[in-house]
């Protein structure tokens, strides 16, 4: 086999499967009642920090490639930004079933009245508590970019404001570490490991961003704009939801 053979047929199989653990062991532990005392508690922050999770190894992938120098490990970043839109959608589904339609007195979903009701309850909340407001903040935004992740809305929307869109990733883990801050009030120490990660790879991104800009022109001939090569454009594509793969 040849290496992207393996990496087509093997490699990308086993991550996925790998990412899917999380849902498979929170749902048997549903199924069997083995959440412990608190099972909403249990599946509100377990997939929130799973949520978390892959959002901080989706965004680790660039650092790691330049580190690596396996320019393949750029093919994972997708799929780990997709289970990270997956698990905080996950969150969202708990907060939205076992909260807001439980207060409703879980009446059946496909009434349109219903509809109406659980839309006005959750709006309520997102407005009038502000850790919903700030992690419906980070959904909404990773919702965006797991929509626009495709190589088809790359091209429809143009290389440069897909970047600017994805980089809002960044302002999605912010928000979500802020949420989970909030959430938990008074044992901050998770909340703050996560802030640290997230504050790493912002300012390992930065620092590589500012050393491009000193040293492109450094390299350019006079007179003539720096031609990128493809290493380069893979290069600037961003940190968020990416196509590739």
């Amino acid at each position: 086999m040849t290496a992207n053979q393996i990496l087509r047929w093997v490699l990308k199989p086993v991550v996925f499967l790998t990412a899917l653990v999380p849902f498979a062991l929170l749902l048997r532990g549903l199924l069997l009642s083995d959440l412990g005392a608190d099972p909403l508690a249990e599946l509100t922050n377990e997939t929130g920090v799973w949520a978390l999770r892959f959002l901080a190894i989706a965004l680790a992938i660039t650092p790691f490639r330049r580190l690596t120098h396996w320019n393949a490990a750029i093919k994972f970043r997708r799929m780990l930004g997709l289970f990270a839109f997956f698990y905080g959608s996950l969150h969202l589904l708990v907060f939205i079933v076992f909260d807001r339609l439980a207060v409703l007195g879980l009446p059946s979903i496909l009434r349109w009245q219903t509809l109406k009701d659980l839309a006005v309850s959750i709006g309520g909340e997102v407005l009038k508590r502000p850790y919903i407001t700030v992690g419906f903040t980070a959904w909404v935004i990773m919702l965006a970019l797991a929509s626009t992740s495709t190589a088809g809305m790359i091209r429809r929307l143009g290389g440069k404001r897909w970047q600017a869109l994805h980089r809002l990733v960044y302002v999605a883990a912010i928000a979500g570490v802020v949420h989970y801050w909030w959430l938990v009030k008074a044992d901050v120490r998770h909340p703050q490991t996560y802030a640290l990660i997230f504050g790493l790879l912002l300012g390992a991104r930065a620092w590589w961003a500012a050393s491009r800009r000193v040293a492109v022109p450094a390299r350019a001939p006079r007179g003539r704009a720096p031609v990128p090569t493809s290493a380069d454009q893979t290069t600037t594509q961003g940190s968020g939801l990416k196509a590739q793969g």
